[in-house]
């Protein structure tokens, strides 16, 4: 797809998160909307896109004081989002599905259309690829940091589904130890949409580190 660049289609899950390429995203699903979507996802192999929520909750919710076409509260998002390919699924119980997803590629919506039953579908654009940058001298203390904080969630010998971090661990790679310090660090919701979303893997980093220096992680 990253070849590609042309519109394609696909389901929308807004949430209120934000979701990296290459980051891990576990999900409890119940509503109706969803499980229909998920199950249809997991059935064919196909993505879903994650976007982040400006305005509404991830659990539809009726708003009697202005009530949107169905009576439900308005939902609004970012127009650009990850897409998430499922990994690992399971329906412990009927109506219920716990899921495991890793983030791939990021994408624009170019228009979107909210069914009956509240389910979003989306026409979009694949956004490239982060491009392979060595992390330069200057900024390899956030990977060293990231390196020793892998080792200690090891050394903690903790379930690997316990780990907040997808293997292979891509430490020389810009892109990745940046994205993965944007999913650790407190930020609020919109600056870490808004990283998500620079085109220069480099500068991400660079404001990253930033960031590490000066909660004292870094000196």
């Amino acid at each position: 797809m990253s070849e590609n660049l042309t519109d394609f289609s696909v389901p929308l899950f807004p949430l209120g998160t934000v979701l990296y390429p290459g980051g891990l995203l576990p999900l409890q699903i119940f509503e109706v909307r969803y499980l229909d979507m998920i199950g249809k996802c997991h059935r064919s192999g196909s993505p879903f896109g994650v976007v982040t929520l400006t305005k509404g909750s991830e659990v539809r919710r009726p708003d009697a004081g202005q009530p949107g076409r169905d009576g439900f509260a308005e939902e609004t998002f970012h127009p650009v989002g990850t897409l998430a390919t499922i990994t690992d699924f399971s329906s412990p119980q009927p109506g219920l599905m716990v899921i495991r997803c890793k983030g791939t590629q990021r994408f624009r919506i170019s228009g979107s259309d909210r069914h009956r039953h509240g389910q979003w579908f989306a026409s979009a654009v694949p956004l490239a690829e982060d491009l392979a940058i060595e992390v330069p001298d200057d900024l390899r203390d956030a990977s060293t940091a990231l390196s020793k904080l892998i080792n200690t969630l090891h050394a903690r010998e903790l379930d690997p589904d316990q780990m907040p971090l997808l293997a292979p661990y891509l430490l020389q790679d810009c892109g990745w130890v940046a994205n993965r310090w944007c999913e650790l660090l407190p930020m609020p919701l919109d600056q870490k949409h808004r990283m998500m979303t620079l085109d220069s893997p480099v500068l991400r980093l660079e404001l990253v580190c930033d960031m590490l220096r000066q909660k004292g992680i870094l000196k």
